[in-house]
């Protein structure tokens, strides 16, 4: 499949900002089974500083500075993507995947192999992903037993957040903390990424947050997906001798065409869509509209 997408971000504020500086991490990573064609970025007022570069987690990270007074704030990107991911749904099934347990996968995540490596700095407690309290951990093993499949229990974990939590726009923000969101059994995509991710670390596996788009218009008779108006949120899990498995909690499905990565990290914190600082004295109003059709 190959997409347009069309992401504005708008940010209208009630008293004049003379600076500010910012980070966006918008643009498309390349990734397995997705590739980039074309990328613009749009920003209003003209930045009097403008960079891109690479971050720690091979995302692509765009800083701008506005040193002009100013009510609104607007950047909008334009992607075209190639995304072929159904072509490793039957590597899903292999016994790479499904044949790993708990017990083997804590063993084998000892190893120095340099993607072990890697993958083990997803362990670790996070911005926003701290030290998993007894909900949590007891959350979690209800799916993650010593002998059972780590695939297995991912996705039944999946399952699981799709059928207890409540998908409630507005009910979180972006402060709010995992343990209250499990608590409450109500947020949106980004905290239910979370919350599997917690879950997954409190048992002792590498769980990462990825941040990308899913596509607004379906196919025909099927349903519009949840979150598709806006940056969507999922979890991948590192299975050794396998590699890294997304499942979107939100949707209840294993991501293939329809989603598009735009970055991962630890959390929310390493990858929004846009942070910054502003030096003004007024409050701003956020509008986010995102736009992704198959291309023709």
């Amino acid at each position: 499949m190959i997409f347009n997408v069309k992401h504005t971000t708008k940010y209208e504020y009630n008293a004049p900002v003379i600076y500010c500086h910012n980070i966006a991490t918008l643009r498309p990573r390349e990734s397995k089974g997705q590739q980039l064609l074309d990328y613009k970025i749009q920003i209003t007022p003209q930045p009097a500083e403008i960079s891109e570069r690479i971050d720690y987690f091979g995302n692509y990270i765009t800083r701008f500075s506005i040193q002009t007074e100013h009510i609104e704030l607007k950047v909008t990107t334009k992607s075209k993507i190639v995304r072929d991911y159904a072509q490793f749904q039957d590597s899903f099934f292999s016994e790479a995947c499904r044949g790993i347990t708990l017990d083997q996968t804590l063993l084998a995540l000892r190893s120095t192999d340099p993607d072990i490596l890697d993958a083990r700095q997803y362990i670790l407690e996070s911005i926003f992903i701290g030290r998993a309290d007894n909900n949590i951990r007891d959350y979690a093993e209800v799916s993650f037993k010593r002998n059972r499949s780590v695939f297995d229990a991912a996705f039944e974990l999946m399952q699981r957040i799709y059928t207890d939590f409540q998908f409630v726009s507005g009910f979180t923000s972006i402060s709010t903390p995992v343990a209250e969101v499990m608590k409450e059994k109500k947020g949106v995509c980004q905290d239910f990424a979370q919350i599997a991710i917690a879950c997954i670390r409190a048992v002792g596996l590498p769980a990462r947050y990825v941040s990308g788009y899913i596509e607004t218009v379906p196919p025909k008779g099927k349903e519009k997906l949840v979150g598709a108006d806006a940056s969507h949120a999922w979890f991948s899990i590192f299975i050794p001798g396998f590699g890294w498995v997304d499942f979107d909690p939100t949707n209840n499905l294993i991501p293939m065409d329809q989603h598009i990565v735009v970055g991962w990290g630890r959390d929310y914190y390493d990858v929004p869509p846009l942070k910054g600082v502003v030096y003004g004295s007024g409050k701003s109003k956020l509008k986010v509209a995102v736009d992704i059709q198959a291309a023709m």
